[in-house]
């Protein structure tokens, strides 16, 4: 049903309503008849639809899907462990061809940053991140798929108003409140350690 005649047409006036011939003023009549009509039916069904907290707890329980909780704990636990041991297996391999702990864990970072990154911009990581849920949140791979998922969305709207802009918004407040504890914790180490 058309509501209002004026909201189509070429700009003629019969056509558009807008100087309201006698058709037009019946047409709105029409309209207000109806809706007083519809009015008056809402207000009977809600009569129906009033239920007490109970039977609407019941309700709810009954429309409610069933919780797959234990599933997504062990899948949870599965891909993150997953992900911890591709870290350590990158780890182990680079101490065994002669780095020390610390250049090998800096390149443990960056492959596992690099291949969170590759994943997302795939739309790979998303479809684990589906399956997994908080599985795939692993401090590292989580941070490096937080900040190229709002790259990619916003890349359309360009390289500074979007890719610049959005890129640390759901990363910005981690690293803003990361670098503020870091340095209360760094004042409580000078004084009292």
């Amino acid at each position: 049903m058309i509501y209002a005649p004026y909201f189509y047409g070429s700009g003629n006036p019969e056509k558009t309503g807008r100087n309201l011939p006698w058709n037009g003023r019946k047409y709105i009549n029409v309209i207000r008849a109806e809706k007083i009509a519809v009015n008056d039916f809402l207000k009977e069904r809600m009569i129906l639809l009033s239920f007490t907290p109970q039977e609407y707890n019941k309700m709810s329980q009954k429309a409610a899907p069933n919780s797959k909780l234990w599933r997504n704990m062990l899948l949870a636990f599965l891909v993150g462990g997953l992900i911890c041991t591709i870290g350590q297996g990158v780890m182990s391999w680079m101490q065994a061809l002669g780095l020390s702990r610390e250049d090998g864990g800096a390149i443990t970072s960056i492959s596992l940053i690099f291949l969170s990154a590759l994943l997302t911009g795939f739309n790979c990581y998303d479809n684990i991140a589906k399956h997994a849920g908080a599985g795939t949140l692993v401090p590292i791979t989580g941070f490096a798929n937080a900040m190229v998922s709002p790259a990619l969305e916003f890349k359309r709207e360009g390289f500074i108003l979007g890719v610049g802009a959005k890129m640390f918004s759901i990363a910005g407040p981690v690293i803003l409140y990361g670098s503020a504890a870091s340095v209360v914790y760094g004042l409580i180490l000078a004084i009292f350690g």
